[in-house]
């Protein structure tokens, strides 16, 4: 069984350390800053201007030797007030947090579906193995019955495909059984390598 057995625990803990979820959330994040610092891009400004010319004009050697010399300076301040272009950093904002939003619901379901499954395999499994063992013995009541007369080849071959039938199943639910441990493991974000070496060789 999960430790703990507990499907709201996995949940929380998925909350706090799956790692898809940890994309979605730095994405908002970064959404978020990117509106912040456009934020500033929308404000008013206002500028002090000052600007300053000076002009000298003369004959340069002529024989008067006259010149006339102007010097220019203004001073002021310049508003500016940018207007609002577009919608780009608020649209990716809404996308990001509505991503984030999907991927808390994706992480929620998962860990319960996962959860579910180990829950529910563990009992298939054992009811299976269950099935398997009286498979086993009517096989083995019908081939001994064939000896003495009073079973015929087609129920020692029902009984055969009964035995295989019930085996592949035990498999199948083995199977299912190791994938939905993973996927609860991914989900909380505590899938190690010592987890992948147990189901691998689980399945040989």
């Amino acid at each position: 069984m999960p430790q703990p057995a507990d499907a709201e625990k996995w949940v929380e803990q998925a909350q706090l350390a799956n790692l898809q979820l940890a994309v979605a959330k730095a994405g908002a994040e970064l959404a978020d800053k990117e509106v912040v610092r456009n934020r500033g891009g929308h404000y008013p400004t206002l500028d002090l201007v000052a600007t300053y010319n000076h002009n000298n004009i003369g004959d340069n050697g002529g024989s008067f030797g006259t010149s006339l010399e102007s010097n220019t300076s203004t001073v002021g301040v310049q508003l500016n007030v940018p207007l609002f272009q577009g919608g780009s950093t608020q649209s990716r904002w809404r996308e990001a947090n509505a991503e984030l939003e999907s991927a808390h619901r994706n992480v929620d379901l998962q860990t319960r579906q996962a959860y579910t499954g180990v829950v529910n395999g563990i009992g298939q499994i054992m009811a299976l193995e269950q099935a398997l063992k009286s498979s086993e013995k009517l096989l083995e009541a019908s081939k001994l019955g064939q000896e003495v007369g009073v079973r015929t080849n087609l129920d020692v071959l029902n009984a055969q495909q009964q035995l295989y039938s019930t085996r592949r199943d035990l498999y199948l639910a083995k199977y299912n059984y190791l994938i939905s441990r993973l996927k609860l493991k991914a989900a909380t974000g505590s899938l190690a390598e010592d987890e992948l070496a147990m189901v691998n060789q689980a399945l040989h």
